[in-house]
């Protein structure tokens, strides 16, 4: 039956079919084949039911808010703003790529959108500044993963609707790791630039810094702000994610506003934005939710736990097994396909080896990450490749490399000290 489940799954992905078909007939064959009781007849009412969780009615929100962001002139502001603060650092306008994608993640909630955006403003001064081209649309790429990082982030509520663990944890578990990956990020191109100094040749100052400085720092208040009502909002206990995506999605709103851009052509071409991308996630977000009631229907779940667990290797070598299994997998698969996929059968393992479901949580979208700047599918790499619209795409293939070394890194710190992702929310809810 485990056999006859993954040979479905894996043909039906092989053959391209959309992921949430492949999901739903996977669970009409095993329902029809090994449940006592045929589970389609359920389909509807699952579907409806999850399709009214309030916690994913954040998704289209924080979806939207990305959209407009993206099209409000906030993002070109931010990055003029950050780039005077790097001026005397190896390598500035990376640096500026990483720190602009870090904050501007924290608005976004989506790597997509953070690549897109920052890519947009960041590759037309790759030529201009002289920049060794595979490390800068690297650093375009790899900081655009940090959206699904750094609260808040949409990944992170799917995983907690999926493994039932709380969203407001994983948000504060997300925080010290995030920015600490940003850290990473920097350190690596600042040692890669150290040794090889031709790689930023065309670093250039101009004009007095301080005065640039100071003079963008009110282009900073805007995500800043945007961030404080999202996240701030929900740890001053005064919203819910949802409640407070929708407050984040009124302030972008009025932001917009402020600045000039808020016109009926930018409004429907985020509606629209919203609506392909929340459509894409909820059929497949639906879909898992049929194959994952039948799977625990027909005792596949358990009968999958029961089978790993047996295999008696230490909880440390299975957690690396499992974390091989994912770098790989995501080689091959859509990110969010992977996590809707994977979620219901890997949490169960992960919670009886002994591990905290939101440390994990943590580890898991750093793997996502990892996948979205994995060849041959990294979609983060095909973002900034469209961004470019000239060139090999053997350039971001090969500046990857080293930020998919730093996530490695990452995952490693936080396996050695977990309390990097779990003391912030033991912190905050201490009961």
């Amino acid at each position: 039956m485990i056999k006859a489940s993954l040979i479905l799954l894996l043909v039906g992905l092989a053959l391209s079919l959309p992921v949430a078909a492949v999901l739903a007939i996977t669970g009409y064959i095993l329902s029809e084949n090994f449940a006592f009781i045929p589970m389609t007849a359920a389909a509807g009412t699952v579907m409806w039911s999850h399709s009214n969780d309030f916690i994913l009615i954040a998704a289209p929100m924080f979806i939207m808010m990305g959209e407009l962001m993206h099209r409000s002139g906030v993002s070109e502001r931010l990055f003029s703003a950050l780039s005077p603060w790097f001026a005397k650092v190896p390598g500035q306008l990376i640096h500026t790529n990483i720190a602009s994608s870090a904050v501007f993640a924290a608005t976004s909630g989506s790597s997509l959108a953070t690549a897109a955006t920052i890519g947009t403003v960041a590759v037309p001064n790759m030529d201009k500044g002289g920049y060794n081209r595979p490390l800068f649309l690297g650093s375009i790429a790899a900081g655009g993963t940090l959206g699904i990082l750094i609260p808040p982030s949409i990944n992170m509520i799917i995983y907690s609707v999926l493994s039932h663990t709380s969203v407001v944890d994983l948000y504060a578990a997300g925080f010290i790791p995030g920015f600490l990956l940003a850290l990473l990020f920097s350190g690596i191109v600042l040692i890669s630039v150290l040794l090889v100094p031709s790689l930023v040749r065309g670093d250039r100052t101009e004009g007095s810094l301080w005065a640039a400085r100071i003079s963008g720092l009110p282009h900073l208040l805007p995500p800043l702000g945007l961030f404080l009502v999202v996240v701030g909002s929900i740890y001053a206990g005064l919203a819910t994610p949802t409640e407070a995506a929708a407050l984040g999605l009124m302030a972008t709103f009025g932001l917009v506003a402020l600045n000039g851009q808020l016109s009926l052509p930018v409004v429907l071409r985020a509606i629209e934005g919203t609506v392909r991308t929340t459509c894409m996630i909820m059929l497949i977000v639906l879909a898992a939710f049929f194959l994952n009631l039948v799977m625990v229907s027909i005792g596949l779940v358990e009968a999958i736990t029961s089978s790993i667990l047996s295999i008696g290797w230490p909880p440390l070598g299975m957690l690396l097994a499992i974390i091989g299994f994912y770098l790989v997998l995501g080689c091959f698969m859509e990110t969010i396909s992977m996590m809707i996929a994977t979620t219901p059968i890997v949490v169960p393992v992960i919670v009886g080896l002994g591990y905290d479901p939101v440390w994990w949580g943590i580890i898991f979208v750093i793997l996502i990450e990892a996948a979205l700047i994995t060849p041959p599918v990294g979609l983060n790499l095909y973002i900034v490749q469209g961004v470019r619209t000239s060139g090999s795409i053997g350039d971001l293939f090969k500046g990857a490399l080293p930020f998919l070394i730093a996530m490695l890194c990452m995952i490693g710190l936080l396996i050695l000290f977990p309390g990097l992702a779990l003391w912030l929310p033991e912190f905050l809810n201490p009961n």
